[in-house]
């Protein structure tokens, strides 16, 4: 089954509201999910460079009031500045080594796409 921020998965989807549940760490949803943690990540951090999600390791999915994600996901430095305001799909990650930099980190990351909200409660990265 196949769960998208815009669809609501079908009544014989085996998806049931309360329980994650594992979802391909393809799937477009959970890739904006991703995406609005490492957003998040950079807001907070004190690095000069933008960082931005490298591989997504583990994903689940809970219906709670719209699309809960819970994230297992692997960051990296770029090589843009966040002075510059890059887009990340834009930005590379570092070459020099003395300047590479990976975090692997937790995020959740709640969807209500009707009420057009994203709630991230948790960003831990290490």
């Amino acid at each position: 089954c196949v769960v998208s921020v815009t669809n609501v998965p079908p009544p014989h989807s085996t998806i049931r509201p309360g329980y994650p549940v594992p979802v391909n760490t393809n799937n477009p949803g959970v890739r904006k999910a991703a995406r609005f943690g490492v957003y998040r990540y950079n807001n907070s951090s004190n690095d000069l460079f933008l960082f931005k999600e490298s591989h997504i390791k583990k994903a689940m999915v809970q219906i709670v009031r719209g699309l809960k994600y819970m994230l297992h996901v692997e960051i990296k430095r770029t090589v843009c500045e966040k002075r510059d305001h890059s887009s990340l799909d834009s930005c590379h990650f570092q070459k020099k080594k003395n300047l590479q930099w990976m975090l692997r980190c937790y995020f959740e990351v709640w969807i209500t796409p009707w009420r057009h909200k994203v709630h991230i409660p948790v960003v831990h990265c290490h």
